[in-house]
């Protein structure tokens, strides 16, 4: 990875988070771990120089969306020369991955996975955008950032629960698999890594949708501090406003955001109240 980083001209930015795994031990154990069958259409953010591409193009077919031009430029080529007979299991979409549609990810047929080392400077918000946009995703495996995996799998209750948890639970199943330590990556991070696996589920009833539940999920955690009677008041209209939403959903209004699980979110979306005319 070195020597063709240093071919390229290639040096890892901070700027698109690039820490390029570079031990093959650690891109084994991603693949063992994500559970990529033959007829998966497995979608990678994030390429790079193509180490993990190499691991999961033996296994399954690959769309790598790679925002850097010279590596998406390169990395058709490597897979070529290293896995030859898998060449044709590998499209490349040189595209922002925050920015890319549906249509330009379904060249092999609708994507089934998400198997990435995620930038850390845009991890969650990618995760949430390839779960909106792929509704034909059905499991995945994410390295991001330690911290990040604790408030994605974090379960209500816990000091790491957050937006990011309720977020990604309204689509899937959550769960931290594993440790990553830092020395697998050129450049090496100054923080620790982990593995984030899902599978996806069906989201909670709502008759509003996913827009207003998210809406009340940013609301309750904008002010975590504060009661939801209070932290809900511009939402609602009005702490009244807010207090009969609550009591209509069945939650307690002296309760705080992190108490909730993403069923009670959804309830409390539905629950409020219409505004006046």
């Amino acid at each position: 990875m070195r020597t063709l980083a240093g071919r390229l001209g290639i040096r890892p930015t901070k700027t698109l988070g690039q820490n390029f795994v570079v031990d093959a031990n650690t891109v084994r154990r991603i693949v063992r771990a994500a559970a990529v069958e033959p007829d998966d259409v497995v979608v990678e953010i994030g390429p790079g120089l193509g180490s993990l591409t190499l691991g999961l193009v033996d296994s399954a077919r690959v769309v790598a969306v790679e925002v850097d031009p010279v590596l998406a430029a390169e990395l058709g080529r490597t897979v070529a020369r290293r896995r030859p007979d898998r060449a044709v299991a590998l499209e490349v979409v040189a595209a922002d991955a925050l920015h890319v549609d549906a249509e330009a990810l379904a060249g092999f047929g609708p994507p089934t996975a998400l198997v990435a080392n995620l930038p850390y400077n845009v991890a969650v918000p990618v995760l949430l955008r390839m779960l909106e946009i792929l509704p034909s995703l059905r499991h995945g495996l994410v390295m991001v950032q330690a911290e990040v995996a604790d408030r994605l799998a974090a379960p209500p209750g816990s000091r790491t629960y957050g937006v990011p948890s309720v977020k990604a639970a309204w689509y899937a199943d959550v769960r931290r698999a594993g440790s990553i330590g830092r020395t697998v990556f050129w450049p090496a991070p100054k923080v620790d890594s982990a593995l984030v696996a899902w599978r996806r589920r069906p989201p909670p009833e709502s008759r509003v949708g996913r827009e207003q539940v998210f809406a009340v999920v940013d609301a309750a955690f904008a002010q975590r501090r504060k009661t939801l009677r209070a932290a809900l008041a511009s939402w609602a209209g009005s702490p009244d406003a807010a207090e009969r939403a609550l009591t209509d959903a069945g939650i307690d209004s002296s309760l705080r955001g992190e108490r909730l699980d993403v069923a009670d979110f959804a309830r409390l979306a539905d629950a409020r109240p219409t505004p006046a005319p």
